[in-house]
């Protein structure tokens, strides 16, 4: 698994979003071009700098399982780690079995280095299913690179799998 030992850049916080991060929370998915849908501010987790919002991601609930979505960080501040400490402050907070589903090579290979591994969409559970439907179509039809990911770490150590 990814070392824990990430650090927020000074001035920066981690906190829980609140309604007022709700437009921002927007834009920064909408500039990313992820999936506009499904964004529940109350379900956030974002990243200060000096008041501006500068990264952002939820953990969606589903029967029985949970989704991280929603990872982006603004452009200009890639590069430091935020990405990263973010997606172990999401992990952490999970309470179901989680999963997510990326674009590319890339991407998967980011997820892996936190306990991530890749699934065949037979073996998402029925509650995502419909969610990760549309991308399996895209994925058959048009052969978008779309990874299904599901985090195994802590949930095989803890017999939750």
């Amino acid at each position: 698994m990814y070392s824990n030992n990430l650090s927020l850049p000074s001035g920066c916080i981690l906190r829980q979003a609140t309604s007022a991060d709700k437009w921002s929370i927007r834009s920064l998915v909408f500039l990313a071009k992820l999936d506009p849908t499904q964004l529940r501010w109350q379900q956030f987790f974002v990243v200060e700098c000096e008041g501006n919002l500068i990264a952002c991601g939820q953990l969606r609930n589903f029967v029985g399982v949970q989704e991280l979505g929603s990872l982006v960080v603004k452009p200009t501040w890639r590069g430091r780690g935020l990405g990263s400490l973010l997606t172990q402050h999401l992990i952490s907070q999970a309470t179901e079995p989680l999963y997510l589903e990326c674009l590319g090579e890339n991407l998967s290979q980011f997820y892996s280095r936190f306990g991530f591994v890749t699934v065949d969409f037979e073996n998402i559970p029925p509650s995502l299913k419909h969610k990760f439907g549309i991308s399996q179509f895209a994925k058959q039809l048009f052969r978008v690179p779309i990874v299904f990911m599901k985090y195994c770490q802590e949930w095989e150590a803890k017999g939750k799998v």
